[in-house]
């Protein structure tokens, strides 16, 4: 890959601009600070790097502002009018990388968690004696896994969601989610048939009911053989996750998106999209893993 990029990179004459990416992270922005009416300037008091600016309008009003004092721009009584300008304020701001991997966090969370309880539900029909539930299961995880993802989220966007008023975070969750869902769904079904069936005869046998069984006897067991492919399920589901800026959901994805659209910085961006993307990931997984360790020691 790093020799595939350098070749591509000299054969187009392309100018590295490493130094411009940490801004996308973390820069420091200056807002202007303006006085919100005619009036004049009672005195200035510098301490460090902050001014304190008295402002008192033409009915007497008085306001204090503080600015950075190198960016002081108005001195003691001088006369202003609405909107001039007093100074600047320095503050550390996030970047649009860095606002982009929260949007795609927090939409892959809440993704993830509805996908767990879809696919619990759905995978515990599959297996119903009731035929209606069963088929209906059936049929939606055959629908959701034969189409693409990208359709789903075009579908859940401008159909359910026009015809239910639904914002596009709630649209891009919900279709990542019945997506997730379908299979973890096939996952929780496989767990489920892999446990001995002389495990439910005997929970059954000790008095329990049959919801009783399924959560204290079958269920911890199937979830540890579960655990890896649906740790590999919810991962893929972090990256799949990028197809909703599609519908204009700022994620980590579009933010990179409209960098390179503004700064032509292609190679360092997408780069560092997908070593961001990498280092989520890895870290999931080293998660999952401890868990794995953690359960194997209790058989």
């Amino acid at each position: 890959m790093a020799a595939g990029t350098w070749g591509a990179v000299n054969r187009i004459d392309y100018t590295w601009r490493w130094n411009r990416v940490p801004d996308y992270f973390l820069y420091k922005s200056e807002e202007s600070r303006k006085i919100p009416f005619d009036g004049w300037v009672e005195k200035i008091i510098s301490v460090g790097s902050t001014s304190t600016v008295s402002l008192v309008s033409e009915s007497g009003e008085k306001v204090t502002v503080k600015v950075a004092t190198n960016t002081v721009r108005v001195s003691e009584s001088e006369d202003l009018f609405e909107g001039d300008t007093i100074g600047f304020v320095k503050e550390w701001r996030l970047g649009p990388l860095t606002t982009g991997l929260w949007t795609t966090l927090w939409l892959s969370a809440g993704a993830s968690v509805l996908a767990l309880i879809i696919g619990l539900l759905t995978g515990l029909a599959r297996i119903s004696r009731n035929y209606t539930l069963r088929g209906l299961a059936a049929l939606y995880v055959e629908f959701i896994r034969g189409t693409p993802l990208l359709v789903q989220i075009f579908i859940a966007y401008f159909f359910i969601g026009t015809v239910f008023d639904l914002s596009r975070n709630a649209a891009g969750i919900g279709a990542l989610a019945i997506f997730a869902g379908a299979y973890v769904a096939e996952i929780v079904r496989a767990g489920i048939q892999s446990i001995p069936k002389g495990q439910m005869e005997a929970a059954r046998s000790l008095g329990m009911n049959l919801f009783q069984a399924m959560v204290y006897i079958i269920l911890p067991q199937s979830f540890k053989r579960i655990l890896p492919p649906l740790s590999g399920q919810f991962i893929s589901l972090i990256k799949d996750s990028s197809l909703v800026s599609v519908i204009a959901i700022t994620d980590l994805t579009k933010s990179g998106r409209e960098i390179i659209t503004s700064t032509f910085a292609t190679f360092e961006i997408w780069l560092t999209i997908a070593a961001m993307y990498l280092i989520v990931t890895s870290i999931l997984s080293q998660l999952v893993f401890y868990l794995e360790r953690r359960l194997a020691a209790s058989d």
